[in-house]
């Protein structure tokens, strides 16, 4: 018989043979839960987490566009009606609109409150966003005409519940020309707006403190002619809007910044996946505190089977295949550890991606999501084997020292 099925043959022996105390058998079947808890609390944590970036990406379809065009210097692009035109036209685009927005205060019911007020085409923003499927009352903004708007529920609830129907006064800077010191309101452009819908979009940076109204309107209000802050981007169907960007990226040159969507949102992103990663590392420390079980068990094993080593060293086996008994002990106990926490932790995940039973704490209809997302990656499923695979290497290299120094000792 080979060496290394001898050595496996022995250790699956010892690993489900009754031992001579039944502390060293539970501990035994500690060990092993350990690792497979540690294991499963893994592969859950990561799922989850991937289950809060999939739902993020889910609500970002709403009113970001797919891509992007910003100016790299300054805040306008001075063209924006024919770089929008000649954008439409590049490969993969299906539809290119220049959008103008900047800060603004508006006053309604006597109170007021600084916005962010955004000239768009309503015919087009409604093809690019899903904006129309945000509304809570209200004319679609598709149909707008100058002087429509739409506010956001946070700007409703601010200015006294406002609703469809009512009217708005929106105040911008000058940009051009001087001060007046002794009249300041002069130095401002003021016009006023009818609210033809509110929308929701559970997103904080849109929800806040936004306002839509057609372009000409925030035009004349910001002192703008074909000026634009950006221009907003729909990728044909079918298309990769990460590989449409950028071949626009190219064409363009380095005189614009160009963005598709999860780039927009960078920041959000790289927060679920800073915190992913840093509980994937704080959960590999404790099953690396659950390997030292292993160590524990596999050297009163050692202790326990001290006959059985003997005999095995009288047979002829030399210390060298007496240890890899041992370690090939280690490496089943780290296995099945592995083995039963991956199929746990999956089973465990699909579950809730299922049924959603475990829920969120707080009031139903105040909040985003019902229950704690989930989703499944097989890429974390691997990745989740290499830290279970280092320890168990580990493990397998002590116990095989310990066995070797416990034959030498008893030898002596």
């Amino acid at each position: 018989m080979k060496r290394g099925p001898l050595a496996l043959g022995i250790a699956w022996r010892y690993m489900v043979a009754p031992k001579s105390h039944g502390a060293v058998s539970a501990i035994s079947i500690i060990s092993v839960a350990g690792v497979a808890v540690a294991t499963a609390a893994i592969v859950i944590v990561l799922s989850v987490f991937n289950g809060f970036r999939y739902h993020l990406n889910a609500r970002l379809d709403t009113l970001t566009p797919d891509i992007t065009v910003m100016p790299a210097y300054g805040k306008t692009i001075s063209s924006g009606d024919s770089l929008a035109k000649v954008v439409g036209e590049f490969p993969g685009v299906a539809l290119a609109m220049p959008e103008v927005a900047d800060n603004a205060l508006i006053i309604a019911r006597a109170k007021e409150m600084p916005v962010k007020l955004k000239g768009v085409v309503p015919e087009l923003y409604s093809q690019i966003t899903s904006v129309d499927s945000l509304l809570l009352d209200g004319t679609p903004i598709n149909a707008y005409q100058p002087g429509e708007s739409s506010v956001s529920v946070g700007v409703a609830q601010r200015l006294g519940m406002l609703s469809p129907g009512d009217s708005l006064f929106v105040f911008a800077p000058k940009r051009i020309g001087r001060v007046n010191i002794a009249n300041p309101a002069s130095s401002f452009l003021s016009d006023s707006l009818h609210i033809s819908s509110v929308f929701r979009s559970l997103q904080n940076e849109f929800d806040e403190n936004t306002v839509i109204c057609d372009i000409s309107t925030a035009r004349e209000l910001f002192q703008y002619d074909t000026e634009a802050t950006s221009i907003s981007l729909k990728v044909k169907p079918g298309e990769n809007a990460s590989d449409v960007s950028k071949v626009i990226r190219d064409l363009l040159g380095p005189d614009f910044i160009v963005k598709d969507r999860l780039q927009q949102q960078e920041t959000n992103f790289r927060m679920v996946e800073i915190e992913k990663w840093i509980t994937f590392i704080l959960l590999v420390f404790i099953l690396l505190i659950a390997s030292f079980n292993i160590i524990s068990t596999l050297c009163m094993i050692i202790l326990d089977k001290g006959n059985s080593i003997h005999t095995l060293s009288f047979l002829g086996l030399t210390k060298g295949r007496i240890g890899r008994i041992f370690w090939w002990e280690s490496w089943l106990v780290t296995f099945w550890g592995a083995f039963i926490g991956l199929a746990l932790g999956l089973v465990i995940s699909l579950i809730q991606e299922k049924f959603s039973l475990l829920k969120l704490a707080g009031d139903p209809e105040s909040l985003v999501m019902q229950a704690y997302p989930v989703k499944v990656e097989w890429l974390d499923l691997c990745i989740t084997l290499i830290p279970v695979a280092a320890i168990g290497l580990v493990t397998a290299w002590i116990s095989d020292l310990f066995a070797r120094s416990r034959l030498k000792k008893s030898l002596n």
